[in-house]
């Protein structure tokens, strides 16, 4: 049963391995006239090699030896414009393949990134970002060769052996026969050491990820570290991961290297024996140099180019991990994503109905039981209740980050999963309660929630939220560079940009996550005033802790075990003295 196992998991990972190389040549042959140009640059390259063999006897028995040296010097005229012209062709092939190679890889890493854009929350939730990351840049990277090498080793190689063999078996069967004993000990040591080297550079690249997601981790907490003095401990793990990494990487290189060494005792093994039967058997003489010269060029033209196989083969079982990953994460299908015929949502009115809703992130562990409410146009609705309670849910399935479990949707008549995510969200204005700012000016930043704005109108969006005051204070104003996350700002103006850019592109739907959780009291008061004024005739959504903010909301919802515990507005659940009252009076206190 045992055997019976590894030879399934054997034959699965073949399987696996051929469907990765095909996909990535696949790549490769979307570029044919470049391939078929290199490949006609290759043939004469590949000719030229086939022929010096043949000047060098033919210049050695047929003129050196009679003492004929113009015939000579002809002869080598010829092999140096042969051979001139072989080195520039070469550096020309270089030149095409990089060109080629590098626009494959730019193709590969686009759609890899395109794919991401398109993966749902859970999949970013349960991957550190140094992971991601490091498929993106660091697997796609090492691709580069085993694309290039393909047409510029694996083919002409191959060509170049059998043509050799051809050439050296018509010259001398014999000889032939007695070059080619390394090759069953090269194709042996070549499937052992295959096997071997493969599921260790598998190991590397895990190692490698490891690293890239840790340091990523702790540069961007790099805050939290130094307030808790932890700089130790972090040094720590970065130690005993970079161990790892590197005693992975010597793992795989030592059994990588043992791939040169059977070849070249292969090579040794097959150079003696010719040799032996070229003065022993055949009792080759002094009038046959030329021929003996010729047939060990031919015999290293013949090795030389399994060398480069093998090491092509190399490369391949190396990177073909990275390959797997990186199409690992393109097969991926979209949690969520538009059905086969999604329509357009249609301009949004603001009604929203939940319907028997349910939610659960893990299988068994529900975080929403048949909620159920039915949302008026216009009407501010605010959600409050513990940590966990599932506030932030329902606004991400209003958002459709996620998707019900069971139940439905609606806004206005249309179900949420029936109409295209793009038409849906681009009526949304949806504040989270990570202000995450991108590298570049404020003005650029504000910008990113209406891509067509205007200067007037991001200025007018940042005085509704009392944002315009700072940024005119800073010293290039709107133009203002911003570094990764905002460094620089202070999480009040982080926030109030963020706002900003929520509010710029004047959604139908106002989705407000702990808007104001970073912003003082004074510029609070403030805000409240420009949100006033916002939420007037659009629907809206307001997550609150301070439930000072919520006063004003239409109703008031209460969520606790999974669903809808109090409904109303703040003075009627004030009166109830129950959930809403409570929290009211332990913040008082």
């Amino acid at each position: 049963m045992a055997a019976n196992s590894i030879r399934e998991d054997e034959e699965i990972s073949q399987v696996k391995k051929s469907v990765t190389i095909k996909r990535l040549l696949s790549y490769l042959f979307r570029y044919k006239k470049t391939i078929v140009g290199v490949m006609f640059i290759m043939a004469y390259c590949v000719g030229v090699s086939l022929v010096n063999p043949l000047i060098i006897e033919s210049a050695i028995d047929d003129y050196i030896t009679p003492g004929n040296l113009q015939g000579m010097f002809i002869l080598i005229a010829i092999a140096l414009g042969l051979n001139v012209g072989r080195v520039i062709l070469v550096k020309i092939r270089m030149y095409v393949m990089s060109k080629m190679t590098n626009s494959i890889i730019q193709t590969i890493r686009e759609e890899v990134f395109t794919h991401l854009q398109t993966l749902g929350f859970k999949f970013f939730d349960s991957r550190p970002t140094g992971k991601i990351l490091s498929r993106v840049m660091g697997d796609v990277n090492s691709l580069k060769q085993v694309l290039q090498n393909f047409v510029i080793t694996l083919l002409p190689d191959f060509i170049t052996v059998i043509a050799v063999l051809v050439i050296m078996i018509i010259k001398n069967p014999r000889l032939a026969l007695a070059g080619m004993v390394g090759l069953p000990l090269l194709i042996t040591g070549l499937f052992v050491i295959e096997n071997l080297c493969r599921v260790r550079w598998q190991i590397h690249r895990k190692k490698s990820s490891n690293l890239n997601a840790f340091l990523h981790e702790d540069i961007s907490g790099i805050r939290i570290i130094k307030t808790y003095t932890a700089e130790d401990e972090s040094l720590e793990t970065f130690d005993e991961l970079t161990k790892e990494h590197k005693d992975s990487f010597i793992s795989a290189v030592r059994v990588n290297d043992a791939f040169n060494s059977v070849i070249e005792i292969s090579t040794a093994i097959s150079i003696v024996c010719m040799l032996y039967v070229a003065v022993k058997v055949l009792h080759i003489g002094a009038g046959n140099v030329g021929l003996l010269i010729a047939f060990s060029s031919y015999l290293s033209l013949f090795w030389m180019p399994i060398a480069n196989l093998g090491s092509f083969y190399n490369q391949i079982i190396t990177n073909l991990a990275a390959a797997e990953r990186v199409f690992e994460v393109m097969d991926l299908e979209p949690e969520i994503k538009d059905g086969e015929k999604v329509g357009e949502m249609p301009e949004i009115v603001g009604r929203v109905r939940f319907k028997d809703v349910g939610f659960a992130y893990e299988d068994g562990v529900p975080v929403l039981k048949d909620v159920n409410f039915d949302i008026t146009p216009g009407e501010t609705i605010a959600l409050v209740g513990p940590t966990g309670a599932g506030k932030t849910t329902i606004v991400n399935l209003i958002s459709r980050f996620y998707d019900v479990q069971s139940g439905t949707v609606l806004i206005d008549d249309s179900d949420v999963k029936d109409v295209s995510i793009e038409s849906l969200r681009s009526q949304l204005g949806i504040m989270t309660q990570d202000n995450f700012l991108f590298t570049g000016t404020i003005r650029e930043n504000i910008r990113y929630g209406k891509l067509d704005a205007t200067d007037e109108e991001i200025e007018e969006a940042c005085k509704k939220v009392n944002a315009h005051d700072f940024i005119m204070k800073l010293e290039k104003g709107y133009d203002t560079e911003l570094t990764e996350r905002g460094g620089g700002l202070s999480q009040g103006q982080k926030q109030l940009l963020a706002f900003a850019r929520t509010i710029i592109s004047d959604p139908k739907i106002l989705i407000l996550d702990e808007a104001t959780s970073s912003i003082d009291t004074k510029s609070e008061l403030l805000v409240q005033k420009g949100i006033a004024t916002i939420l007037k005739g659009r629907t809206s959504f307001v997550i609150a802790h301070r439930l000072s903010t919520i006063r004003n909301a239409d109703r008031i919802f209460v969520i606790e075990d999974g669903g809808i515990a109090e409904e109303g507005n703040h003075e009627s659940l004030m009166a109830k003295k129950g959930i809403y009252y409570n929290l009211n009076m332990a913040q008082m206190a």
